[in-house]
């Protein structure tokens, strides 16, 4: 199995619980408005105020009003099945899923990775089955991210990524069997729907596991002969069909015909010898076995 390189230095999830972010936005409102206030009580006509004061009332609010910004940028909000990736200067600090407005560190970093279901179709690839018979096939993946930290820093896209590991894992796992089955026990791509779409999300969850992706589901949407061999390949299944319909009709006749030889024999309707007998078999072969209704010959005289 062609797995991608193991990340030696793959980054495993840190919970990270935030602080609730209302009570921060109400005392953001708070330091606005008394910033505002310092301000312009700092250079309002006020025959009280001095200049010292007045410019100790400016600087005041400036601060008060850098904090209140500080403050401000700490606020996110993070959505159900969504995870907020934290970092500082480049060091992953932890992953946030608590709902709702959330505050952290202002210099915190913040990437939203969503935790819904997604699901895509592959286009329809051309690949050699087992038996070297070009097929295409396509296949309908659904997935999740579990882990948002491996899926931001394990890897560069994680979305690509999950598009171009489940079209070679098709690839792969498509080689591995043939379109039909030709022997009893063989598992087939046409024929064997569950254990496919199984070996399929095996194939997808090892190579997607150090991305911090799970695979919910994948099932084959397409499966077709490529279009240069579809047809000799639907004369090549119905012989099959043909053969396997002979001989099921052959292997009744013959059990009918021995029925019949032996009820007549029981019940000492006629006596046949072996000729009889030959010719009665060949007769209701003829009947059973034929693909047109017989024309029944009525025989006044002998056998000869």
């Amino acid at each position: 199995m062609n797995d991608p390189a193991v990340n030696k230095n793959a980054v495993k999830e840190i919970p990270l619980r935030s602080l609730p972010g209302i009570p921060y936005f109400i005392g953001v409102l708070v330091l606005a408005a008394l910033a505002i206030w310092l301000v312009a009580t700092g250079i309002g006509p006020d025959p009280d105020n001095a200049g010292a004061a007045s410019v100790g009332r400016i600087v005041a609010g400036i601060v008060l009003a850098i904090l209140a910004f500080l403050s401000l940028i700490g606020l996110y909000g993070v959505q159900p099945n969504q995870a907020v990736v934290l970092s500082l200067f480049g060091r992953y600090i932890g992953t946030v899923k608590d709902t709702g407005l959330r505050w952290s560190n202002p210099f915190y970093s913040k990437k939203r990775v969503s935790q819904r279901v997604r699901n895509f179709e592959s286009g329809k690839l051309k690949v050699n089955e087992l038996e070297g018979s070009p097929i295409e096939i396509a296949a309908v993946i659904v997935w999740q991210v579990v882990d948002a930290s491996e899926a931001v820093y394990n890897v560069d896209d994680y979305e690509s990524f999950v598009h171009i590991q489940s079209e070679s894992a098709l690839r792969t796992m498509a080689t591995s069997y043939p379109y039909d089955q030709h022997t009893a026990g063989q598992i087939a791509l046409r024929s064997h729907a569950t254990e496919i779409s199984q070996h399929l999300k095996d194939e997808l969850a090892e190579r997607l596991a150090n991305a911090g992706v799970e695979v919910i589901d994948a099932r084959i949407s397409h499966l077709a002969y490529a279009p240069e061999i579809a047809q000799a390949m639907l004369q090549r299944q119905q012989a099959n069909a043909v053969v396997a319909a002979r001989s099921q009709i052959v292997a009744g006749a013959v059990g009918m015909v021995e029925m019949a030889l032996a009820e007549l024999e029981k019940k000492g309707v006629v006596n046949l010898d072996e000729e009889r007998k030959a010719q009665m078999v060949s007769n209701l072969l003829v009947v059973l076995c034929g693909d047109r209704a017989t024309q029944p010959i009525v025989n006044a005289g002998t056998l000869y």
